[in-house]
């Protein structure tokens, strides 16, 4: 009994604020009593209001009151905490604000640990136990604690809702399926519930395939960043390479000259020190002879040698100060010509292209192939580009015409109608190089803009470029113009762009390679590669060259 009422009283002295024994107890004037520092914060948040208020019984006080600690109910507690009688449960196992409390517990409610949809309350573990032994309370609907048990009751008859409508889409009781409902498509909420759940695990499987998918691609994404940002150093390294060796042959011939040049200065200068000590010397003898006597001067003045002209160049006839003045010029004007490509936007940096700055110091056009090839490109064709009648496979570098659609999905980028063609994946710019097997009446090998219509041919305007390809000979088509190309005639067609020069050329490829036309113009955008074909069983691949 002792321990009973002990028990009651650390009840009556606990706060209802933090739920746990007093620290430091104040009572107020309503004659509740809570932690100094849990009342304390809770008037700091009433601050703003000027109103103070009793978290239990709301009474409110103006001015905010003077706390004082109460020493009686500090004293207590701490007798009950040295007597070990006053502990309670642990605070996580009574109710908070946001937890479902027990029905049946009197004074500080423990939370429930379950709620029955048959008695409508929700108990802790103690109150529960009767719904596990006793027979009458086994067939009870339990289920997890809710504060909204009375949802599941029907409003109208006070019945427990365990029919779904799928007519009406709602829960139902079973009076309610003897009236309105009578004629509805029914089943219970359980049969109704697993079968959602079927469905709810198939869309979650789908979600799950598309973060994968997404997760997947993000990685891709992040891949590329990475690869974006090695291609930019190995770019600024190879840059700073080059342009060291540069200023150091600038550098190396610069000295040379100068070495050269004083040398040769500096040798005239020696000769004129010579020239000019002789003159001296004569002209000593000149001023000894001016004193002496006629016939001394006389005799001795025909015998002194004349004077000569002077055999070194005069000074106005070496070269100025300015003479490196061409060798700033002409590093000034690659500057200029470097700043003037990377301000218009001309510069593809990827690892995969070359730079301006390589095309600004690079040699001139390749002329066999295998200096072609030193630019190969490996060419991958976008699926999403493709005709329906077009088939992709070869690692989606072969496309063959079809009479059959393929099941290719919906996309703007793809062309429809008659217009029989295929994009490659990626952008094409700097310098490339690379060669198309084909096999059929007629092919068509072109490049293209990304935004080339959908609704014409490759060459018929202008943002794509198209040598068409038949037995008899080759057409070139840009901007609907079209030129009659000769040439010998050959299953491979070779493919040669420098994206910043304008320059596009296509070879005849065999056992040597014949230039049938060639393209000067300026690109304003990246360029894909592209196939057209004509007739059912045409094909066309990018062959791995090497």
């Amino acid at each position: 009994m002792a321990q009973r009422g002990n028990q009651l009283d650390s009840d009556k002295i606990s706060c209802s604020i933090c739920l746990d024994l007093l620290k430091d107890p104040v009572t107020l004037s309503c004659g509740h009593s809570y932690c100094m520092k849990c009342i304390k914060d809770h008037w700091d948040e009433e601050d703003r209001k000027r109103v103070y208020s009793c978290p239990q019984c709301r009474k409110t006080f103006t001015p905010r009151p003077v706390l004082e600690k109460n020493t009686v109910l500090a004293e207590l507690v701490e007798e009950l905490k040295k007597t070990g009688l006053g502990a309670a449960p642990a605070d996580h196992c009574y109710a908070g604000p946001e937890d479902v409390a027990c029905d049946v517990c009197t004074g500080r409610k423990l939370k429930a640990t379950k709620s029955c949809l048959v008695c409508r309350a929700s108990y802790c573990e103690k109150h529960l136990q009767p719904h596990y032994d006793a027979a009458t309370f086994k067939k009870h609907k339990l289920v997890n604690p809710s504060k909204k048990l009375q949802e599941n009751i029907c409003s109208r008859h006070d019945e427990v809702m365990k029919i779904f409508c799928r007519t009406d889409r709602q829960i139902i009781c079973y009076l309610c399926l003897m009236e309105e409902h009578k004629d509805h498509d029914t089943v219970s909420a359980a049969a109704e519930r697993t079968e959602k759940q079927k469905e709810l695990e198939g869309s979650r499987g789908n979600l799950q395939q598309r973060i994968k998918k997404q997760e997947k691609e993000e990685l891709l994404l992040q891949q590329e960043v990475e690869d974006i940002n090695a291609s930019a150093d190995e770019a600024v390294e190879h840059s700073e390479e080059i342009f060291t060796q540069l200023m150091r042959d600038v550098k190396q011939k610069v000295r040379s000259q100068q070495e050269t040049q004083v040398s040769r200065v500096r040798e005239l200068q020696e000769k004129l020190q010579q020239e000019v000590a002789e003159l001296k010397r004569k002209d000593g003898e000149l001023e000894k002879l001016s004193h002496t006597e006629d016939h001394e001067f006389l005799q001795s003045f025909s015998s002194l040698s004349a004077l000569g002209e002077s055999t070194h160049s005069s000074s106005s006839n070496t070269r100025p100060l300015t003479y490196f003045k061409e060798v700033t010029a002409a590093v000034s004007q690659t500057r200029d010509l470097l700043q003037d490509a990377l301000r218009d936007g001309r510069t593809n940096i990827s690892k995969t292209t070359v730079s301006e700055v390589d095309v600004l110091l690079s040699g001139p056009e390749p002329k066999t192939r295998d200096e072609f090839l030193i630019y190969s490109r490996e060419i991958i064709l976008d699926p999403n580009t493709a005709h329906r009648k077009l088939l992709l496979s070869e690692g989606n570098r072969k496309v063959t015409f079809m009479d059959q659609e393929q099941s290719y999905s919906d996309d703007p980028d793809r062309f429809t109608r008659w217009w029989f063609q295929v994009l490659s994946r990626e952008s094409l710019t700097g310098r490339c190089y690379w060669e198309v097997e084909r096999r059929g009446r007629g092919v068509n090998v072109a490049v293209a803009y990304k935004n080339t219509s959908r609704a014409e041919w490759f060459g018929l305007n202008n943002k794509s470029w198209s040598l068409c390809c038949y037995p008899e000979g080759y057409i070139f088509y840009y901007n609907k113009v079209c030129t009659t190309v000769s040439g010998p005639p050959s299953s491979r067609v070779g493919v040669y762009l420098d994206h910043p020069a304008g320059i596009l050329s296509f070879y005849s490829v065999s056992k040597t390679m014949t230039l049938l036309h060639r393209v000067q113009t300026s690109f304003t955008q990246r360029l894909h590669a592209g196939l057209g074909l004509y007739d059912s069983g045409s094909t066309a691949e990018f062959i791995k060259v090497k």
